[in-house]
């Protein structure tokens, strides 16, 4: 049984447990979340399944309620789901660990800051190679292969065993977003040179695209650390994640893009168009709430973002100027020299582990959830959830409620957050083609396949946080963050830029780098 499994990490686990506990006091969140883990215990039956996952706030899933109900009659077993407060994973975190003392875990749960991996190596946690195949065969076949091949090289135990789902986008999700509108009022043709995207920023800063007579223009820009700029640093063929440089193949060997000659030649381009003016001047003092509020105000030229997501951005401009933008897809721009694209970032962490236990029959309910969590046909239905609740019908068609965590229970299967492709994307926009809606959203279903056009993968998409856990400067970017700002900036010459991979190298740089490529060949294998 999985209290069996457990015995190994309850001493290590509950003297980390009682000091969190001591030092984040008795709050009421912590109360609520204990609470609730009790009652649902109390309320759920030995053929229940209980699963943890993000929880922002809303309402728990308890034994008999609707979205139990939900659940067992779409796919035969009931689902039961405590309110355990995200908070960032923190709170979250200190209350898996309770369990995981107690020798109590979840039956399933989403793993977080990398507590799968002494779960894993102590057979806490359930081997799923060869149940999935064979007992979950749709999420099995929903998940690429070489996907898999990744969780297979994260196996701490080094035997290539599946232990973890993870959360998969198999699309390209993240893109440039640039204000159409703006181009057709300046006479400007959609740029596809590098040479013509700095003339259409210098028009967007010049020119007045508004109309307003309003010198109030931002070309482009992003957000401190040089979060969110993909529209610039993928114009170098930079493998970069919304902020976070990816390992890639340079020069033939996977290596950290940070520190590639990609980098510096993008940095040097950067700081002339931050000199010129055609950067946002508090583009590293922007916070995601600053740079979203300028974006929705209607000054932005050329942003970072989801395509999928346009219409959020395209009805908050309406709402707050009265204009109806029109948002394309700004196509991949290569450098000289290099070629331009969009990080494509398909496996983002996992989505759920299992549990270890010999209850045959425990294993079967299991499996039956992991099959219908990855079953296409089923996502619409779990992404809209109870009617009602989550979603009403409107002209014969379900459409999803604005969330209410005060009203709505939470949902435990999210193929739109967890898993998707780009038909299920494409599916959920068009659910919410409603009359008064239909311009905004018309915009974010054209943007999202347009954006396919432009997105490459990663040699290094999966690598484990534990490459870098005995190195928490480079895991946290902190060497990059300070040389890159300032050399954006004007404060440094791009000549630090050498001295900035020194420095990382130096640093545990060269300790990382081997590792990396260790877990890339056995990933190839």
């Amino acid at each position: 049984m999985k209290k069996r499994y457990a015995k190994k990490l309850m001493s290590a686990t509950l003297a980390s447990v009682m000091v969190m506990s001591m030092l984040s006091g008795c709050g009421s969140a912590d109360s609520k979340s204990t609470e609730a883990t009790e009652q649902t215990a109390e309320a759920s039956t030995d053929e229940d399944i209980e699963i943890w996952s993000t929880n922002n706030g809303y309402l728990p899933v308890e034994a008999g309620s609707e979205l139990y109900n939900f659940y067992k009659d779409i796919i035969g077993v009931g689902i039961v789901q405590p309110y355990v407060e995200w908070n960032g994973g923190e709170t979250y975190l200190e209350q898996l660990n309770l369990r995981i003392a107690a020798g109590d875990m979840p039956d399933m749960f989403t793993p977080w800051n990398g507590v799968e991996t002494e779960l894993i190596a102590n057979g806490a946690l359930l081997d799923l190679t060869d149940l999935l195949p064979e007992k979950a065969p749709h999420l099995w076949e929903s998940i690429p292969e070489d996907v898999w091949d990744a969780v297979k090289a994260n196996d701490p135990t080094g035997q290539n065993r599946i232990y973890v789902i993870p959360q998969v986008m198999s699309y390209g999700r993240n893109g440039a977003m640039i204000r159409k509108d703006w181009l057709d009022n300046l006479g400007l043709d959609m740029p596809t040179t590098q040479e013509e995207f700095v003339e259409v920023l210098r028009a967007f800063k010049n020119d007045d695209p508004n109309g307003n007579g309003v010198a109030d223009e931002i070309p482009t820009g992003g957000r401190a650390e040089a979060r969110w700029m993909g529209q610039l640093f993928g114009q170098y063929g930079i493998a970069m994640w919304e902020g976070y440089p990816q390992w890639d193949i340079y020069d033939g060997e996977l290596t950290y893009s940070a520190v590639t000659r990609n980098m510096r030649d993008c940095l040097e381009w950067m700081s002339g168009l931050y000199a010129e003016g055609l950067l946002d001047p508090e583009t590293f003092l922007n916070d995601k709430a600053a740079w979203d509020g300028k974006i929705n105000s209607g000054v932005v030229g050329i942003w970072e973002h989801l395509p999928q997501e346009c219409y959020n951005y395209a009805e908050n401009i309406y709402n707050g100027t009265g204009v109806k933008p029109e948002i394309a897809v700004l196509p991949a721009i290569s450098a000289p020299g290099y070629e331009g694209y969009y990080t494509m970032h398909q496996m983002n962490g996992g989505g759920f582990v299992v549990a270890n236990t010999d209850d045959e029959a425990k294993i079967d309910r299991i499996m039956k959830v992991l099959d219908a969590y990855g079953n296409q046909d089923l996502w619409m239905k779990f992404y809209n959830g109870v009617e009602g609740m989550h979603s009403e019908v409107v002209n014969g068609e379900s459409v999803r409620l604005p969330d209410d965590p005060s009203t709505q229970q939470n949902l435990v299967l999210v193929p739109f957050n967890q898993i998707a492709t780009i038909d299920f994307q494409v599916n959920v926009l068009s659910s919410q083609l409603t009359d008064d809606r239909a311009w905004a959203v018309s915009q974010a279903i054209e943007n999202v396949q347009e954006n396919q056009k432009y997105v490459k993968s990663f040699a290094g998409d999966g690598m484990p946080e534990s490459i870098t856990s005995d190195y928490p400067d480079i895991a946290n970017r902190t060497l990059y963050i300070e040389y890159a700002t300032k050399i954006i900036t004007g404060e440094y010459s791009i000549d630090k830029f050498d001295e900035f991979v020194e420095k990382w190298y130096a640093t545990g740089g060269t300790e990382v780098t081997e590792k990396a490529r260790e877990w890339y060949a056995k990933k190839a294998q």
